[in-house]
């Protein structure tokens, strides 16, 4: 994920621009943190989907074949 800086630093800037207007410098950073964090948080939840294997209640794995190969595919790499 992103730093604890880059995490306020967003926030601040959303602040600002709901108080003020920003600078066009400020509204360049902003759209380049948002891009890194949005980067970021899909990294993470394709990590988090991959490693998901899903069981029925009669205690078969019932995982689809998608989600498997990608595993598969990451096992590899």
């Amino acid at each position: 994920m992103l730093s604890e800086d880059k995490i306020k630093r967003i926030n601040e800037l959303s602040a600002k621009s709901k108080d003020d207007s920003l600078t066009s410098e400020e509204a360049k950073e902003q759209q380049e943190l948002r891009q890194e964090y949005l980067q970021a948080f899909r990294g993470s939840m394709k990590q988090t989907i991959e490693n998901v294997t899903v069981i029925d209640p009669e205690g078969k794995d019932v995982t689809p074949d998608k989600l498997k190969d990608a595993k598969k595919r990451n096992k590899m790499n």
